[in-house]
C-alpha cells in the first residue's frame, strides 16, 4: 500500500518548484493563482529569492505547501494514495492532496496559520532544540522538571525528539538532557516555540479560520499528528488541526501506525528528503522515494 507524506517547515530551498512551473501548464496555473490569493508574488521568492526571504514564516509555510500540493496535482491519475500524512505544516498539504480541502481554502488556512504563528513568536522570545539519543520517556520527564515552559514538540524518529519552549527553559532543558546522557541537545535556528503551549494565541486565532473553512471527506485516511490515527471525518479532522499548534507532532507514531495498517511504500512529495530519512530510521525495511 502506498503512503504519501508531505514535509513541514525547514525543507525549503531557493529554486523550489521552478522546474515544475516551467514544464507543467497546470502547475503554472496554480502557482499564478496562488500569487493572486496571497496578494504577493510568492513564486519570485521561491524561484529566485534568498534564503533569508524563504526563512520568513509567512513565506516558508505557503511556499512548502504550494510545492507539495502542486507536485501531487501534477501527478494526475498517478496519484492514488492509500493513506496520507504530513509533518506539522505538511498535514495541510496532505489534506488538500487527499481532497479534504480545496486548493484555495488550504492555501488561505496555511497563510493564516503562518501569520498567527509569527505573531505568537514575536509576543514572547522562544525557541526549539533537537535532542538525540535519549528515550522519549526520559525527554518528557526532564522537560517536566524545568521551571519554565518546555515541552516535547516533534517525535521525529526513535532517539530524535525536538523540544520547544522559552529561551531560558530550553537552555535549562538542554543542560539536563546532556547530563542525562543525550548525544546532543542542540538549539535550532527557528523563530519560536512551535507545537508548545506558547502557541496558544495562534491556536485561538487559527481556530476561527478552520471552523469557517469547508472540509470534505478525503479520498483516503489522513493520519494526523496529534493522535497518529487515521481520520476521514471532516469534523474530527478540523478539531485535530486546531489542537495541532500546541500539541506535539507524533511523526514516529504516525509512520508506525501507517505501517501497521499495511503501508509498504512511502513517497515524499515536496522539497527535500527529510521524511524519507525519518521513515527509514523508524523502519528500515520500508521502501521510500520522493519527488521534488
Amino acid at each position: 500500500m502506498k503512503a504519501y507524506v508531505f514535509p513541514g517547515q525547514g525543507a525549503q530551498f531557493v529554486g523550489m518548484g521552478k522546474d515544475l512551473y516551467e514544464t507543467n501548464a497546470e502547475a503554472r496555473k496554480l502557482f499564478d493563482e496562488a500569487n493572486e490569493i496571497l496578494g504577493f508574488r510568492i513564486t519570485d521568492l521561491m524561484f529566485e529569492g534568498t534564503e533569508d526571504d524563504l526563512k520568513q514564516t509567512k513565506v516558508t509555510q505557503p511556499a512548502i505547501f504550494l510545492h507539495s500540493v502542486i507536485l501531487a496535482k501534477s501527478l494526475g491519475d498517478e496519484f492514488k494514495p492509500d493513506m496520507v500524512a504530513g509533518h506539522s505544516l505538511g498535514e495541510f498539504s496532505a489534506l488538500v492532496a487527499a481532497g479534504a480541502l480545496s486548493f484555495e481554502e488550504g492555501l488561505k488556512l496555511v497563510s493564516a496559520r503562518a501569520h498567527a504563528m509569527q505573531k505568537a513568536c514575536e509576543a514572547r522570545p522562544s525557541t526549539m532544540a533537537a535532542v538525540l539519543a535519549l528515550p522519549d520517556a526520559k525527554v518528557e520527564e526532564l522537560c517536566a522538571e524545568v521551571d519554565d515552559v518546555v515541552a516535547p514538540a516533534n517525535y521525529n524518529c526513535p532517539g530524535q525528539v525536538v523540544i520547544s519552549g522559552t529561551v531560558e527553559g530550553i537552555d535549562a532543558a538542554c543542560e539536563k538532557m546532556l547530563a542525562a546522557g543525550a548525544k546532543r541537545a542542540m538549539k535550532l535556528k527557528v523563530g519560536g516555540a512551535f507545537h508548545s503551549p506558547l502557541m496558544q494565541p495562534a491556536q485561538e486565532e487559527l481556530a476561527e479560520a478552520i471552523a469557517a473553512a469547508k472540509f470534505q471527506t478525503p479520498v483516503c485516511p489522513v493520519y494526523q499528528n496529534v493522535d497518529a490515527k487515521p481520520h476521514t471525518d471532516p469534523e474530527e479532522i478540523k478539531a485535530n488541526l486546531i489542537k495541532q499548534l500546541t500539541a506535539p507532532v507524533r511523526w514516529t507514531q504516525d509512520v508506525e501506525a501507517m505501517i501497521a495498517d499495511g503501508a509498504d511504500e512511502f513517497i515524499e512529495l515536496g522539497p527535500g528528503s527529510v521524511l524519507q530519512g525519518l521513515v527509514k530510521k523508524i523502519n528500515r525495511g520500508v521502501a521510500t522515494s520522493g519527488k521534488q
